[in-house]
């Protein structure tokens, strides 16, 4: 399965537009993508319930409750707070059905700015949407969304087409790695259709910032998304693989970021609101898990007397062998002993009348 963690979505996307990106990634090939909500205004700081603006398309993920996996009568009373939030768009046209479109997540993207003040709310937005992106601002918020943050974010997003204006260190990288975050490289902002002098800096900075990324983190931990804002953003995953070799990534590290790496996001954000703390999940319950606890609790019982009498019988047997033993050893010892000490006398009587 491939994925595409970043199809750009605002309120104001129409929704046939919306539609019709949704469906040619799924001619591509791409079975699950998530639609990208870019925060970048203040972020309140009371604790204020988050709204999820963007419309729930398809059924969930497995990975998440309700999804195909968990479909059951218990995970059915529990839901996501996402799911519950209200849908600011129309719906899609009654011809689409949801098996013609790729398996939609929803996520949020918090530009960071001042790291103080998004720590608190970090665990907020994570409750409201299914994943939760980082794209720091300075090295102050970088090195901050590496290693500090309250919430481990699933995804650290780089605005890679601009200047950066600090290094990538490999220390602060490979510590976000550790974690579990992923570090996100989004191709469309160097396909994206600009002329003049600004798109020609915009790919420029794109590469050499591409580059760096690549050297820090070693190829490990990269996840490779589109953040298109329309059908023409998107590119075939062999087209997308073909690229990223040519600016540092491998071949096979490209089709794992698109594939396996991407998976592993997800279905570790799924089990984050699916079990306990993220921990403990219960896959499947028992059959007759009633009867099986019962038939146990009746066997420890009688078994327990059972178990009691039967050690204190084996340790009857045993003491009485012991004995036993030690009573057959001791008459058979004193037995030889006494003969030996016969033969011994005759011994000595035969020896005293030869001499004679």
């Amino acid at each position: 399965m491939l994925y595409d963690l970043n199809i750009v979505w605002s309120p104001g996307t129409p929704a046939a537009d919306l539609e019709r990106t949704l469906k040619f990634a799924k001619n591509l090939g791409y079975d699950v993508v998530a639609l990208n909500h870019i925060i970048a205004g203040p972020i309140p700081t009371q604790p204020t319930p988050i709204p999820n603006p963007i419309p729930q398309l398809t059924p969930p993920h497995p990975s998440y409750p309700g999804g195909a996996s968990t479909s059951t009568s218990s995970s059915s009373s529990t839901t996501n707070p996402s799911t519950t939030a209200s849908t600011s768009l129309p719906p899609l046209s009654k011809s689409s059905s949801s098996s013609a479109l790729p398996t939609t997540l929803r996520r949020a993207t918090l530009v960071i700015t001042d790291p103080s003040i998004t720590n608190y709310r970090l665990p907020d937005y994570a409750r409201a949407y299914d994943l939760l992106a980082l794209r720091p601002t300075s090295d102050k918020s970088f090195a901050w969304a590496c290693t500090s943050t309250s919430e481990a974010p699933a995804l650290i997003s780089l605005d890679l087409a601009s200047h950066l204006g600090w290094h990538v260190h490999h220390r602060a990288a490979m510590a976000a790695v550790q974690r579990g975050v992923r570090f996100e490289i989004c191709y469309s902002q160097a396909l994206t259709p600009q002329g003049g002098v600004d798109g020609m800096r915009q790919r420029v900075n794109f590469i050499g910032n591409v580059q760096a990324l690549i050297r820090a983190t070693k190829g490990r931990g990269v996840v490779i998304s589109s953040e298109a804002r329309g059908v023409l953003g998107l590119r075939a995953p062999a087209d997308v693989v073909n690229l990223m070799a040519v600016w540092g990534l491998g071949p096979e590290k490209g089709f794992a970021a698109l594939g396996e790496g991407a998976r592993a996001v997800v279905v570790n954000e799924g089990v984050k609101r699916r079990g306990f703390r993220g921990v403990v999940d219960i896959v499947r319950p028992a059959e007759g898990g009633e009867e099986v606890r019962r038939g146990d609790g009746e066997g420890e019982g009688e078994g327990g007397d059972g178990g009691k009498a039967g050690k204190k019988q084996k340790q009857q047997q045993k003491q009485q062998g012991q004995k036993r033993r030690n009573e057959g050893g001791g008459g058979g010892g004193s037995q030889q002993g006494e003969v030996s000490k016969r033969q011994a006398k005759k011994m000595k009587k035969e020896g005293s009348q030869a001499k004679a």
